[in-house]
This record gives C-alpha cells, sequence and structure tokens, in this order.
C-alpha cells in the first residue's frame, strides 16, 4: 500500500527532476557547458537531500521537531540546510554566468527561477522557514541583478514567492490540525478513564450494598417480626451489625478475618470503636498490608480501652495509628485518659 508521503515525496523528485531537465534542454549557445551541469549536479544532489535524507537515531533538532510534530515532516537536518541555503546563493549567478549575457531570458536559463522556488518550498515543508524565506531573497535579488526585475518576475519568480508562502500556510493548518487532533484524543482518554472509574464505583457500591444485606440483613428480618422489639442480645447483634457495616465502608483496606474478629471482640465488652482508612496505604502490596493487619489483629488483641480510634497515616514512615482512651479515676466523666498509643509502621520503613 502506498502512503501519501511516498506519493508526495515522489512528487517533489519528479517536479525538481523536470526543472533541472529544462537546463539540459540547450537550444541555444552555452559559454560554460561545464559549469552548467555542475550546477544542474549541485542543485539535484541538494534537491534530493532534502527530499530523503531523514537520519535516524541521532540527537538536537531533528529529534526535538519530531517530536514536537509526530504527525509531520521532521526538520530538515542542518547539512541539507546549509547546502540549500548555498544553491539559493550560488545557482543563480553560475547559471547566468554560464549561458552567457544573450542567453540569460531562454527557458534552459531561467530554470533556475522555478527549480529554486520547488526547492525552498522543501525546504519549507521540511521546517526550515527562515532558511527557505532567506532562500526566496537570495533568488529574487539575483535574478533581478542578473536578467532584470520585470523579466524576473514575468518569468517565474512570483511563481517561486507564492509556493512558498502556500507551503508555510499549509504545515500551519497541518500542524494545527495534529495539535486538535492530539487534544481530543487526550479528552477521550479523560472521558474513558472517568468512566472507567464510575464503573469500577457502580462495582464497589453493589459489593457494599450486598455486603451489608448479608450483615444487616438477618437483624432487620428479626426487627420486622417483632415489631420493633428486640432482646437485649437482639440490641447487641444490631448495633455490632452497624459497627462492622462502618467498617466495611470505612477501612476495607484494614480489614481481614482477624481484624473483624478482633473488632467484634471489643464491640461486644463495650467499647466504642472508630476505624477509619484517610489515605497512606494506596501504594501497598498484599503482602504489606497482611504484615500490618496481622499487627493490628493483635493490638486489638491486647487492648482494653473504652474507646479505640483506628487510623490510617499518610505519613511516609507511619500506616496504622491505634489509640485507646478510658475515663480516668477521679476525673471528671468527661475526660478520658490515654491508656493506648500504638503506630504500626509500613513493612518497607522498618
Amino acid at each position: 500500500m502506498i502512503s501519501v508521503r511516498l506519493v508526495l515525496m515522489g512528487l517533489a523528485v519528479a517536479f525538481t527532476a523536470y526543472l533541472a531537465a529544462r537546463g539540459l534542454w540547450w537550444t541555444g549557445p552555452v559559454e560554460q557547458p561545464l559549469v552548467m551541469a555542475a550546477t544542474l549536479g549541485l542543485y539535484l544532489l541538494t534537491a534530493l537531500l532534502c527530499v530523503f535524507w531523514e537520519p535516524k537515531g541521532t540527537t538536537g533538532s531533528v529529534d526535538a521537531a519530531a517530536a514536537q510534530h509526530p504527525r509531520g515532516p521532521v526538520q530538515l537536518p542542518r547539512v541539507a540546510q546549509v547546502l540549500a541555503l548555498a544553491c539559493a546563493f550560488i545557482v543563480p549567478s553560475a547559471v547566468a554566468v554560464a549561458v552567457g549575457p544573450e542567453s540569460r531570458t531562454t527557458t534552459y536559463a531561467t530554470w533556475y527561477l522555478g527549480g529554486i522556488g520547488a526547492l525552498m518550498t522543501i525546504v519549507m515543508v521540511r521546517r526550515r522557514p527562515w532558511t527557505a524565506w532567506i532562500g526566496v531573497a537570495a533568488l529574487t535579488v539575483a535574478s533581478m541583478l542578473w536578467m532584470g526585475p520585470a523579466e524576473a518576475l514575468a518569468l517565474g519568480l512570483v511563481g517561486s514567492i507564492v509556493w512558498v508562502a502556500v507551503a508555510q500556510l499549509l504545515l500551519m493548518s497541518i500542524d494545527r490540525a495534529a495539535a486538535d487532533t492530539a487534544r481530543l484524543a487526550q479528552l477521550q482518554r479523560a472521558a474513558s478513564a472517568w468512566q472507567t472509574s464510575q464503573v469500577v464505583r457502580q462495582r464497589e457500591r453493589r459489593v457494599q450494598i450486598q455486603q451489608a444485606l448479608a450483615v444487616a440483613g438477618p437483624v432487620l428480618s428479626r426487627t420486622v417480626a417483632t415489631g420493633g422489639e428486640l432482646s437485649l442480645a437482639d440490641r447487641l447483634e444490631a448495633r455490632l451489625a452497624e459497627g462492622r457495616l462502618r467498617d466495611e465502608m470505612r477501612g476495607p483496606r484494614l480489614l481481614d478475618d482477624d481484624v473483624r474478629a478482633e473488632l467484634e471482640h471489643a464491640r461486644r465488652r463495650g467499647a466504642n470503636v472508630t476505624v477509619l482508612d484517610e489515605g497512606g496505604l494506596e501504594g501497598s502490596s498484599e503482602a504489606s498490608l497482611r504484615i500490618i493487619r496481622a499487627q493490628l489483629a493483635e493490638t486489638l488483641h491486647s487492648a482494653v480501652s473504652e474507646r479505640l480510634y483506628i487510623r490510617t497515616s499518610p505519613h511516609d514512615r507511619i500506616a496504622v495509628t491505634v489509640v485507646g482512651r478510658s475515663a480516668s479515676v477521679g476525673a471528671p466523666s468527661d475526660e478520658d485518659a490515654v491508656d493506648l498509643w500504638r503506630e504500626i509502621p509500613h513493612p518497607n520503613a522498618v
């Protein structure tokens, strides 16, 4: 399958070769044919380099331009840039000297008007705008000096200037379209990520609802069956069910079977337990979480506090903080003393 890029490169080569061929079709005298042939060779070599040379694995401006414009042509290497600029300065004067004063307005002597214009158009497409316009300026000055302003404008100089200007406008349009396409792709990725997060949250909510029904379902059934007249044992089970639901919603990453059992044991003895996951465990592996949960279960097993506060920590070293408070002997009833303080570190920070 032939790509658009290969087609454009083929057209560029064919057009420059056609313009150079005009310089070989001598219908009149040429005072210095070797100079004419050397000029055509320099032009063709430079044009081919400007069309095909895209060095791979190099650093500098070529890679920078390729990264900035991934959908368009890469920047012309500096060596080819210098050769193109040299052609713009050398070729018009060399042709004019080679053909002589009497033949400077003939077809084979004015080919460089279109040839240098085509070359500067290629340079513009290869993202060297300043070089292209300097080359056009050099072509304008040289052609007007050798054949006169009116003849230069009439024989093709205007067309060359228009080619370069149109190439710059098209390149700007292509870059703007590529930027808009990249921005649209970024928005689409953001929308897909948002949609995925919503699906995950819906799944999590469904799981939480199922867990809530599994935990609270039996208590609610007994409540409905007894008309709200619950026994002390049923009231305890309802309080335990409420605590389990809060734990599952507020700190699921801290829970395993051992931790759940210790939390229920603490509540059955009358303790008020609060579990909060406030961040800090997002990057922890499952092995690290198992170690943290094991230490948390051990801490809860030996706790005798009336109030237990279990919170994750955003600190780099501390994973979970466990605080226990109980009423002080002889102190006012609204003042509790801290009788348990345990900081569980991240396993990789130990």
